[in-house]
């Protein structure tokens, strides 16, 4: 069967590249309508050159689609996306990676992603060797030429592939794997945006064409020469090709016409009175629309800043390439890894998320966790394990600060990085807090014996002088006298430079 089915993709490619193009309008659908009647999926398909925003639209969330990177993991017991083992070895990695001999990846779901934005739906065809149930290799089909196979028991029993010389190959349910955009009218088939703005894609054809022959046609849309007595054959074609040499082209667009017995019969509309431009901007919004794309996302930048871009290249990603990534997504693990059997159980497919990172949300959420580090160690909380629970990534305890000014230790460095950054303001340097204790007959002890002790910093301070002020050892209470000691940071001396 793979062997079969790949003759004809050979085929059709070689059909395609021999045979003269028909002109888009041209071309008669099932119906025989021209272009903006041909409903048809190769008439979806062929629209992609016929319409310059369209293609501009197919042709942006294809390659967005197609350079995301995948990666295959095993899924973790937790449940948590965290916690998963990537699987660097399988293959299923090795098929999704090189699709078929001809692919790699990348040209498979541009291809893939071309077809679903133009039909609605876009077949995997799998091929495997004789007498083997692993996929060896896959090929993305055109959509025209994949009929699936309706039965009234088991809902579908199968595909059937039609070649370009009409040749029709049966498909098994596990030769294919179809992505489609659900068609409320017909659950086997998918839908297309490009069936709701048909008559638009007439519009900007026709204008283009019409824009192109006013300036062929002498300039002018047309005209009537008029005469009085019926020509023969011999002076119409002498008029017709001296009118023709005279006047046909941009180059003699305007000369003075000479009639020696005719009259000319004017029959013009103007271009401003057409208003082709206008007609065409519209026709594009009516195409955008349809595809829920902004100008922003095409290429067309009006009044933007850098602001403004990267908002609109996330949303671009959130709106337009991840909803065509989970499609995907969706088929290689409930379609594709379950054909590997017991050595694809626990695996899954998931791609590298294309939401590119906003700055200021990272740094926010920097600062929010490293304050959250600072407050758990000031309420005493084991240093093993707090960062890992804010979300911080470990850092090695090698007994040295790791860069001027920032304290040693995990949860050290998280305090710093808080002070750094706005979130505790009062966070310093290494032994940045003095004691400062009143010294005369009524000074305790432990008070006199703590004076000028050094902290690394406000949180270790105030833990023995709560707010600031007050020694927790001091035994001045039980003589009936306050605590008078206090922490204060201290100044900086040549020693700490």
């Amino acid at each position: 069967m793979a062997r079969t089915l790949l003759g004809a993709f050979v085929n059709a490619a070689r059909t395609a590249t021999v045979n003269t193009p028909v002109p888009f309008a041209s071309r008669s659908s099932s119906n025989g309508g021209v272009f903006g009647s041909n409903r048809s999926a190769e008439g979806q398909l062929r629209a992609m050159s016929a319409v310059g925003t369209l293609f501009a639209i197919v042709d942006r969330t294809s390659n967005a689609t197609a350079l995301v990177d995948w990666k295959l993991w095993r899924k973790a017991m937790s449940g948590r996306v965290e916690d998963r083992v990537e699987v660097t070895s399988h293959a299923a990695l090795d098929l999704w990676n090189r699709p078929n001999p001809f692919m790699p990846r990348q040209e498979f779901v541009e291809s893939s992603t071309q077809h679903y934005d133009l039909t609605g739906e876009t077949p995997w065809v799998i091929a495997r060797a004789a007498g083997f149930s692993i996929p060896l290799e896959m090929w993305p089909v055109r959509p025209d030429r994949i009929t699936p196979q309706p039965d009234p028991e088991k809902f579908l029993k199968g595909y059937v592939y039609t070649s370009p010389d009409g040749q029709q190959i049966p498909l098994e349910l596990n030769e294919v794997i179809f992505l489609r955009r659900p068609n409320p009218l017909d659950p086997y088939r998918g839908l297309s945006p490009i069936l709701s703005i048909l008559p638009d894609l007439d519009t900007s054809r026709y204008a283009a064409e019409w824009s192109r022959a006013f300036f062929i046609n002498s300039a002018q849309p047309g005209g009537i020469l008029q005469f009085d007595q019926r020509l023969s054959d011999a002076q119409f074609d002498e008029l017709r090709d001296r009118w023709a040499e005279q006047h046909k082209g941009v180059s003699n667009a305007h000369r003075v016409a000479i009639l020696e017995q005719g009259k000319w019969v004017d029959r013009t509309i103007s271009q401003r009175d057409m208003q082709f431009v206008e007609l065409r901007g519209a026709t594009a919004d009516r195409v955008r629309e349809a595809y829920g794309i902004s100008k922003t996302a095409i290429g067309d930048f009006e009044d933007i800043n850098r602001a403004s871009a990267l908002a609109a290249k996330a949303w671009f990603a959130e709106q337009q390439t991840i909803p065509r990534l989970e499609r995907i997504k969706a088929a290689l693990n409930n379609e594709l890894l379950p054909m590997f059997g017991a050595t694809a159980q626990g695996l899954e497919f998931d791609y590298c998320d294309p939401v590119p990172p906003d700055p200021e949300t990272e740094a926010a959420t920097l600062t929010a966790r490293a304050n959250a580090a600072a407050a758990l160690r000031t309420a005493g909380w084991e240093p093993a394990g707090i960062l890992s629970a804010v979300g911080l990534p470990e850092i090695p305890f090698a007994g040295a600060p790791v860069a001027p000014g920032v304290p040693a230790g995990p949860v050290a460095w998280a305090e710093a990085v808080a002070g750094l950054t706005g979130g505790v303001p009062e966070v310093e340097a290494a032994m940045r807090w003095e004691v400062v204790a009143h010294m005369d007959d009524n000074t305790c002890q432990p008070c006199a014996d703590n004076n000028g002790h050094l902290y690394r910093n406000r949180a270790a301070a105030y833990k023995d002088y709560p707010g600031g002020e007050g020694y927790v050892h001091c035994v001045g209470a039980e003589y009936g006298n306050e605590c008078r000691c206090k922490v204060v940071k201290r100044r900086k001396t040549r020693d700490d430079e």
